[in-house]
């Protein structure tokens, strides 16, 4: 039998006889096949008879190198190949074998290697061996044993007996795992006060945790082991909650958000009529997806779960769907789902659920407000026809809840202040679409609806009235703010009416009329052109036509025929006001919507909306002048037929002359209408006005125009105090002497103050506007130059002395004396603790008491900076500040009550304004540290975040210090509160300032220095600031910021990233026009596609392109 198969051949076939001894060791003729199970059998069952067989005999090694042939040489390198491979076959199912799991017991293994035995017969060849026999070594080197022991070697095969270490990668902080472990609570840990010994120590004692006795066993005599120690002592290993400790860590991550989910289920279970709760747990998701694991089910799924947004979305629709079911009525909980479905659903699909909601809760004014913002700010479904209708339905709507036509839903508390934000609303969106003929209209036929009715439909419900109005306003009849305008009442009466006081000024007076010639230059570039040209028509034809009976004029002589406006234009909208309140707010806004400085605010809804220039920036003469400057408030909002370029100055430049007409025409209407307080509000407001044009001719050095506009200013006040009940109005005095100071008659404008202060008689502090009239005069002194400003000191002494004594004040005669100053001081303390003591008894405070306290404050305070300093100033201030603070934020409370808070609160803003002016008036005229102005302002703006003139301050002072790091830290802790819209503009014109001032510097005397000075990321952080404004939902629909934004990415010169942001501003703002004029002077290249969006969204183009090539072919 052959020993290997493929030799059988050869050793069986006749060959020659050296052949034969060649191969003779291929061959064992004694060997059996069948006899191997025998073998191992007898190797088994009787170990002992192989010891007592036969000795083995060892034949010699056959070695004939003399005999050996080339054949024979190539024969062993064969076998030598052969045996090389089998070696490496064996090292190979060697490592295979240790890569097996270490699961298995070494019963298995003795079972396995028995079972591969039987089956491999070639074990039991002889010069087979068994593996565990096989020697672990392998010896290297060619020569013979002994000879050259430096060339010995012997390499070991197997596993080497050294553990492989693996190699962990350090984890850095950012990693989940760290990220997690420090979102875990710690345990608080507090430690035992004793009192401290009287004798010192040389040491620090440690004390042990535990006083009691060590727990000793057999395996821990001395009880010094631990837990783990002891179970490797027993041969035990850690339990497998232990050894798996990546696994637990997500578990105590997540233990304390699922205890507060099981919280919220559990009291949302008991209390699910808590709509509050449900809310709180809507918003608690966002914080629960920020550890995945709570509801991860796979692994892996932690990860995409935790990008997945869409997961947030539905998990918090799943739990508002939930709320619903036990929450029916609750508008605020369908409102956030309406809100949340805009990332599912399609725009036409949201309309139909608004359309729903509006239709089961018709009387809920706040769902109103956000249907129409919700439908304004939808570009795809936005037209100006479409929205203008839904304003007239939504008001129209609401009069019927008011008016009870509506059975079945009755009007809720503060519907009609609402609806008056939401006329308001409605007026400003048509005068930013440009259709201010409308805005104009809606206004007029308010005033006649409002104070002119007739008494015989006064009964009538507010449709009713709407129907007989109709006649009247079709009629031709003159309306407010047109030239013999009678009202519809005295319309329906045919009968004149008058009583009020008509002033004509000279027609010669009058600057001449403007050329109308609307293309001055036609070399200019088209577009150039087409702007200068549509806002001079936005301008000129605000006013909505009407055609002149005396000239024949019929409606067919109308150019432009959007310049007529129809009652059904504005039927819809007309509302009735029986508050005296709203009815006095209607005329403020009327005259503030046509440019005149009423003082009136927006209300909160519209506010931000209406805010589309930037006048908040201009400090206007603040600087010049702290103390007496001129601050019209319009918060923002243009006046009607201005859509100027963003950056220009917003001065009160009047109209032109039919402008000025139609707003004294709306002057002559409505002051009959009032009396007392309001009426002297009205000519206070319209004085306002007229100076504040003397002051743009001042600021513009027109001293043609100038000398005509004083002129008309001085002859309007002292016609406007010629009039019975103005003759002792001390508000219009004051503005007469101011004109007369501005207009630089210093020694005519005292003689005025002298007259109306020696008209007060023995009144002394009790009277809020002769404290105001004697704090100007003061303050008009005190500001006048260096060169005579220790007269000019003393002079306001006298003013501020007189004001506490009961004869009445003459003029200057000298200095004051010590005596007089000691007895006003002690006269105007208790003048203040009185006035103090009175107003907080009585809650809520009478207006009377709250500007008396404002006044006398604040000549209190003057008064005490001109005799004593500063610091005895920032005294008094801090004195009515802490008591007035308790007031409107009593303790345990945020916020105070609304009816008495709010009074309070506009007296400390009064005061505050007064100690801010006077702080930075020193520091003008003297030495004086910045850091109790800074500390001023930021107090009061934490207070006060919507005060424009506090943010004007910070933000200037802030721009000279150069501190950016605590500018930026208290906008940031200011924004993250307010929910006002001031502190994320002021941040931005911040940056903005510094940008500017760092260019200056690099551009210093022609030359540019980069390189040497970086711009420090002031782009990126200004983007960042534009970017988290606008995630606001005021931000998001306020035109201003869209153009500050559109204007920032232009100044950088990146075209492509602008036009993104421009489509993204009409996403949100698309009724803006002065958007898409913006973008026209940025991208005159697309004036045509911008033009025909305008088109296609009804916005107001008063000069289309076909008439603008006409113009310029003539």
């Amino acid at each position: 039998m052959a020993l290997f198969p493929a030799f059988a051949g050869i050793s069986e076939a006749p060959d020659s006889g050296s052949s034969r001894k060649e191969l003779d060791w291929l061959s064992n003729p004694s060997f059996c096949v069948g006899s191997i199970t025998s073998l191992s059998q007898q190797t088994e069952a009787a170990p002992a008879h192989v010891s007592e067989g036969s000795p083995l005999t060892r034949s010699p090694l056959k070695s004939e190198p003399s005999d050996e042939s080339d054949t024979d040489k190539k024969l062993k390198q064969i076998s030598r190949k052969k045996k090389k491979e089998k070696k490496k076959k064996r090292k190979h199912q060697h490592h295979k074998k240790t890569k097996r799991k270490h699961g298995q017991s070494s019963s298995s293994r003795s079972e396995t290697d028995t079972d591969s035995e039987k089956d491999k017969p070639s074990r039991g060849v002889v010069g087979s061996k068994r593996e565990s026999e096989k020697p672990k070594y392998k010896r290297k080197g060619d020569s013979c044993l002994g000879i050259n022991p430096k060339k010995q070697c012997i390499s070991w095969e197997g596993t080497s007996t050294e553990k492989k270490h693996s190699r962990k990668q350090v984890e850095r902080y950012f990693t989940k795992k760290s990220v997690g472990l420090m979102n875990i609570d710690g345990a608080a840990i507090s430690s035992k006060t004793e009192p401290p010994s009287s004798e010192p120590i040389s040491f620090i004692p440690v004390k042990d945790l535990e006083d009691a006795a060590p727990v000793t066993t057999w395996l821990n005599p001395l009880g010094i082991y631990d837990q783990s120690t002891t179970q490797w002592l027993q041969g035990q290993g850690p339990p497998e909650q232990e050894s798996k400790q990546p696994d637990t860590q997500p578990d105590s991550e997540s233990a304390a958000l699922k205890a507060k989910v099981e919280e919220f289920n559990r009291r949302v279970r008991e209390n699910p009529r808590d709509t509050q709760l449900w809310m709180a747990f809507v918003a608690f998701q966002d914080e629960v997806m920020k550890s995945p694991g709570l509801y991860a089910i796979e692994e892996g799924e932690q990860e995409k779960r935790k990008r997945s947004l869409k997961l947030i979305l539905e998990k918090k629709l799943a739990i508002l769907e939930r709320a619903i079911e036990s929450n029916q009525s609750s508008v605020d909980l369908k409102l956030a789902k309406l809100k949340l479905c805009t990332e599912f659903w399609e725009p036409s699909t949201l309309v139909k659920e608004w359309q729903k909601l509006i239709f089961l809760h018709p009387n809920n004014t706040a769902l109103w407000q956000k249907y129409l913002l919700f439908c304004q700010s939808q570009f795809s479904t936005f037209s100006i026809s479409k929205i203008h209708s839904l304003y007239g339905k939504c008001l129209s709507t609401l009069s019927a809840v008011k008016d009870g036509s509506i059975l079945s839903h009755p009007a809720l508390p503060g519907t009609e202040e609402a609806m008056f934000a939401l006329f308001l609303q409605q007026c400003h969106f048509l005068r930013q679409a440009g259709h201010s003929e409308k805005a104009v209209s809606l206004f007029q036929a308010m005033v006649d609806f409002t104070f002119f009715k007739p008494d015989s439909v006064k009964d009538l419900p507010t449709k009713g009235q709407v129907e007989f109005f109709e006649p009247f306003w079709d009629s031709g009849e003159p309306r407010a703010g047109e030239k013999g305008a009678r009202g519809w009442k005295a319309w329906m009466h045919q009968q004149e009416r008058g009583g009020w006081v008509v002033i004509n000024p000279d027609e010669d007076d009058d600057e001449p009329e403007e050329d109308d010639q609307e293309i001055k230059d036609k070399t200019l570039p088209r577009w150039q052109i087409w702007l200068a040209a549509e806002r001079s028509r936005d301008q000129r034809h605000w006013r909505p036509w009407r055609p002149d009976k005396t000239k024949k004029q019929t409606e067919e002589d109308c150019e432009d025929p959007e310049r007529q406006v129809l009652f059904d234009d504005i039927g819809q909208s007309l509302i009735r006001l029986s508050s005296h309140n709203l009815q006095f707010q209607l005329v403020e806004a009327f005259l503030q919507f046509l440019g005149v400085p009423s003082g009136l605010t927006p209300p909160a809804s519209c506010l931000y909306l209406a805010m589309d220039e930037n006048s908040i920036f201009d400090n206007g003469l603040y600087d010049e002048k702290p103390l007496t400057f001129f601050n019209p408030s319009f918060s923002g909002a243009s006046c009607v037929g201005r859509m100027d370029r963003l950056g220009c100055p917003r001065w009160t430049r009047g109209q032109n002359r039919e402008g000025e007409e139609f707003i004294r025409n709306v002057f002559h209407l409505v002051m009959p209408l009032f009396s007392g307080k309001e009426k002297s509000q009205l000519c206070f407001s319209w004085l306002q006005y007229e100076i504040a044009k003397v002051i743009w001719c001042l600021h513009t050095k027109n001293k043609k125009r100038l000398k005509s506009q004083g002129k008309n200013c001085k002859k309007l006040a002292k016609n406007l105090l010629k009039e019975p009940e103005n003759r002792n109005n001390f508000c219009l005095w004051k503005q007469y002497a101011h004109l007369e100071w501005l207009l630089g008659n210093t020694e005519d404008a005292r003689k005025v103050f002298d007259t109306a202060l020696g008209m007060a008689g023995s009144r002394e502090l009790k009277d809020s506007d002769l404290c105001e009239l004697s704090l100007l005069y003061a303050e008009l002194e005190v500001e006048l130059s260096p060169e005579v400003r220790g007269a000019a000191t003393a002079r306001a002494v006298h003013i501020l002395t007189k004001l506490t004594e009961s004869s009445p004040c003459g003029p200057y005669t000298g200095q004051v004396l010590a005596v007089h100053i000691l007895k006003a001081r002690k006269t105007y303390e208790h003048a203040l603790q009185d006035c103090l003591g009175d107003s907080c008894v009585s809650d809520p405070a009478p207006t009377d008491s709250c500007s008396r306290l404002i006044s006398l404050a604040k000549c209190f305070m003057l008064f005490q900076y001109l005799t004593t300093g500063i610091d005895a100033a920032v005294r008094i201030y801090e004195q009515v500040f802490a008591k007035l603070n308790s007031y409107v934020f009593p303790e345990g409370s945020g916020e105070g009550d609304s009816a008495s808070s709010q009074s309070w609160t506009s007296v400390l803003e009064a005061i505050t304004l007064m100690h801010t002016s006077l702080l930075r008036f020193h520091m003008k005229v003297s030495v004086y540290p910045l850091a109790p102005l800074r500390e001023a302002l930021s107090q009061a703006l934490k207070l006060y975040p919507g005060n424009q003139v506090l943010w004007r301050s910070y933000v200037q002072i802030q721009n000279k210090s150069h501190s950016a790091s605590k500018t930026r830290r208290f906008f940031d802790t200011i924004t993250r509160s307010a929910k006002a819209l001031e502190p994320w503009l002021f941040a931005i014109e911040a940056e903005k300032l510094r940008k500017r001032l760092v260019e200056t510097v690099q551009r210093l005397d022609g030359r540019e220095i980069h390189a040497t000075i970086p711009e420090t990321g002031l782009t990126h952080r200004i983007q960042a600031l534009f970017e988290n404004a606008m995630r606001s939902d005021s931000g998001s629909q306020c035109p201003l910021l869209w153009r500050m934004y559109l204007n920032f990415l232009v100044s950088l010169g990146n075209k492509e990233r602008s036009k993104g942001v421009f489509y993204k501003a009409l996403q949100n703002c698309p009724w803006a026009k002065v958007l898409y004029l913006d973008a026209v002077e940025y991208f005159p290249d697309e004036m045509q596609e911008i033009l025909d969006l305008m088109t296609e969204k009804e916005l107001r183009v008063r000069l289309p392109l076909e008439e603008l090539e006409l113009l310029l072919e003539d």
